[in-house]
């Protein structure tokens, strides 16, 4: 498996689509911390406690914050790196060749996914360093070890999420024969669930929950309660609600409680432990979700009838 590890990695970095979409969420994260910092010294009085987790949560000039970049474009990263790594073996007749060789089923679909996932934490992680070091440049003190450490978690859960998309595009890789049907069926779920499921649980919320001019505090918060638990049906919502404790530490869920007390009043920061206990769930659905499509796709081509002519 080693030997299909290192050969998959080599490929990844040498692509170029890799490297234009890395290029893409690099050139965006960089003027987006640009802008931070430059709030930052325009208002120097919001420079204070947890700066550096600031630089990935706001948002300025209308650009997204690197948290809602990474959570809308990361996929399609990570989905260019497994919609076409079975089906186009099969298409250049090269899968019997491969398999001839003393390498086993299981070690070659597995080499694939490993070398995509540690692709894909290359990448955050070289960003996220990236992101610090201009924190640092900028700021001119160093994060405290609170920061730091949510920062190592934020790397840990954001390679978790792309980590679902790669087994979802290694799946359709290996569920269709063409490489185009792939792409179009991977393409298709992330504008599904980054578009129109947002769509899709607004009109919901607003069937069960109507808003009307008499609608009390009660029925606005039935109509946000519905809408968010249709959106926990996708992996980027999951992925937002498991970020957002660690990154903010004054974010208390979207509990009834949380609702209730989301006003101007000040609210003391959470410690690391309590940030995780809250967005626990999500990150626990998203490694059931990236474990469920790699099984199936294992599963598939475990048993798929390969022909050496």
């Amino acid at each position: 498996m080693a030997t299909i590890f290192w050969k998959e990695l080599a490929d990844h970095l040498g692509s170029k689509r890799f490297f234009i979409l890395s290029l893409i969420i690099l050139v965006v994260a960089g003027t987006s911390v640009y802008l931070g910092v430059q709030a930052f010294r325009e208002n120097p009085e919001n420079v204070g406690e947890n700066a550096y987790l600031l630089l990935f949560t706001t948002a300025q000039s209308g650009l997204p914050s690197f948290l809602s970049f990474l959570a809308f474009f990361g996929p399609l990263l990570a989905v260019l790196l497994g919609f076409d790594a079975i089906n186009s073996e099969f298409t250049k007749g090269t899968v019997s060749r491969i398999l001839s060789q003393p390498i086993y089923r299981d070690a070659w679909i597995n080499g694939k996914f490993l070398a995509g996932m540690a692709t894909l934490g290359l990448t955050v992680l070289s960003i996220v360093l990236l992101i610090f070091g201009l924190g640092l440049f900028a700021l001119g003190f160093p994060p405290d070890i609170g920061e730091f450490a949510r920062l190592i978690l934020f790397v840990v859960v954001a390679i978790i999420y792309l980590g679902f998309w790669l087994a979802l595009g290694l799946l359709y890789s290996v569920l269709f024969r063409q490489t185009a049907s792939s792409a179009l069926a991977a393409v298709a779920t992330w504008l599904f669930f980054t578009l129109f499921l947002y769509m899709i649980a607004g009109v919901i919320a607003d069937q069960l929950a109507p808003i009307r001019s008499d609608s009390t505090a009660s029925d606005l918060l039935r109509n946000q309660s519905v809408r968010d638990f249709v959106l926990r049906f996708s992996p980027v919502a999951l992925f937002e609600e498991a970020t957002l404790p660690i990154l903010v530490p004054t974010y208390r869920g979207l509990s009834l409680l949380a609702l209730l007390t989301r006003t101007d009043m000040p609210t003391s920061p959470l410690s690391l432990g309590q940030s995780l206990l809250i967005g626990w769930p999500q990150l626990v659905g998203l490694l059931a979700l990236t474990s469920v499509c790699f099984a199936v796709a294992y599963l598939v081509f475990m048993r798929r009838e390969i022909r050496t002519t």
